[in-house]
């Protein structure tokens, strides 16, 4: 080895793929903490990778990268730790950089790493076991033998492919009542996505004044807060959002009129009413995330807000992430015309399209059947789980009163004010039990005490074993 490098490195087992990697965070740590001194020669790459036991590519290729970002510099004679290096900002300061926008500054991705519990009443996850998956990857693979038998460039859209949303068109026009054409539909990459791309067409930053749900659903929230919305919280009652609370500059107002999030109740008659003649009067647009619409138990729904708009005001947002699965990422709105073109653009210059063979796969499991036959069968199952936990809470946690719904994948419950629920939410985990908590989609000083319970992913039997463990509380 070169005079001057004596240092002790760890390698990963050799069918790891990661030595690359601990070769170079270990090299540069040294480096940085000066462990080797600026001027060290480095070994050639041979003699380096004989010491430690690895292959001479990934000895050049730790180098390279070391090369790239300034540790280390090649000349004649060798490799040597670089005498001027990158100058790195303290820990503590990342992130808070003022080359940063001011939202993005201390806001990071919330990343869950935690173990769920056994028996977890997950929100908004369906039973993938149960999906088709057979016909999925029959269709799939058939949509990929399609597309090497013909030519596809440039046949992708920001719309979306035209054969997928007239498959959306026809979907919501017979379950929805939603009246759209080929035309009016915008395919995103899922409800989220949506919400953004809304966001980035109908709001000027530190001037437009959007309303929201109070509680509500965080990302929406956040997609309109980070393109600059002035944001309003807007409570809701038992007939949905309380229009009469919305300012009168408010120019976006979004809502979950079908099933609200999260409490799951239904927006009455006259409230959908009211909120369409806000929005014609004032000149302000309604986005409608009708999510889990699909999942209806009991009486016919109410028409859509999109079904009862004249004036070319509500967008409206689906997504196939319950009703198939959430990894598929593929949502869409249904548009007023004087919006679709924004609309595609914002898409292009977001990420283009989503994938073609998703959309094609999808396209085929609507035309032919698949997504309502599979929506019938677990709208059945989803009932059956949904009546057994109304019944045992009625039996079993009677101080716990769900809120009336009709609709989705969760139940939510109020309880009695000397309930301390984040003491039996956390005395439910140490049970093997994972519930919600209503307090977390709550944004103003009116946070409202509540348990919410997925059934989506928890069978009959589940159910039944977590209430059980929960009446011992």
């Amino acid at each position: 080895m070169e005079p001057g490098f004596e240092l002790p490195i760890e390698v990963p087992p050799r069918r790891s793929r990661n030595r690359m990697r601990a070769l170079h965070q270990q090299l540069r740590t040294a480096i940085l903490e000066g462990r080797l001194k600026p001027g060290v020669k480095l070994p050639p790459t041979r003699a380096f990778a004989a010491t430690y036991g690895v292959s001479r590519n990934t000895a050049i290729a730790t180098y390279d990268l070391l090369q790239s970002e300034g540790y280390v510099s090649t000349r004649r004679g060798g490799t040597f730790v670089t005498a001027m290096l990158p100058r790195r900002m303290p820990a503590e300061r990342r992130g808070k950089d003022g080359r940063l926008s001011e939202y993005w500054r201390n806001t990071s991705p919330t990343i869950v790493t935690v173990e769920r519990p056994r028996l977890d009443f997950t929100l908004g996850v369906p039973d993938l076991p149960l999906f088709p998956l057979d016909v999925w990857k029959r269709l799939s693979a058939r949509a990929v033998r399609s597309f090497f038998r013909q030519p596809v460039a440039g046949s992708d859209s920001p719309y979306g492919r035209p054969a997928l949303r007239d498959a959306i068109a026809q979907h919501v026009s017979s379950t929805r009542a939603v009246a759209s054409s080929v035309e009016d539909i915008v395919v995103t990459a899922g409800a989220k996505q949506a919400f953004s791309l809304l966001a980035r067409i109908l709001v000027t930053p530190k001037r437009t004044v959007v309303a929201v749900e109070d509680p509500g659903y965080r990302p929406v929230r956040i997609a309109f807060e980070a393109a600059g919305a002035r944001i309003v919280h807007v409570p809701v009652d038992q007939e949905g959002l309380i229009v009469e609370r919305l300012p009168a500059n408010a120019r976006v107002i979004c809502v979950t009129p079908s099933h609200q999030y999260p409490l799951g109740v239904v927006m009455s008659a006259s409230r959908r009413a009211q909120l369409l003649d806000f929005a014609r009067t004032r000149g302000a647009v309604v986005m409608e995330d009708d999510y889990d619409s699909e999942f209806r138990y009991g009486d016919r729904p109410l028409d859509a807000l999109q079904t009862l708009d004249r004036s070319d005001s509500v967008f409206y947002v689906g997504t196939f992430s319950k009703s198939l699965f959430p990894g598929l990422r593929i949502g869409f709105v249904v548009a007023p015309a004087w919006a679709r073109t924004a609309l595609a653009a914002a898409r292009q210059y977001a990420d283009g399209y989503s994938p073609a063979l998703s959309q094609e796969t999808l396209t085929a499991f609507i035309k032919e059947g698949h997504l309502v036959r599979h929506v019938r069968k677990m709208r059945r199952i989803y009932a059956a789980r949904r009546e057994l936990l109304l019944e045992r809470l009625a039996l079993d946690l009677g101080w716990l009163q769900p809120f009336p719904s009709a609709a989705g994948l969760h139940l939510a419950c109020g309880v009695d004010r000397g309930i301390d629920v984040d003491a039996f939410i956390a005395k439910a985990r140490e049970r093997e039990v994972g519930l919600g908590s209503l307090r977390r989609y709550a944004v103003s000083g009116r946070a409202q005490k509540g348990v919410m319970f997925g059934f989506g992913a928890l069978s009959e039997q589940g159910i039944d074993e977590a209430l059980g463990r929960l009446r011992r509380l």
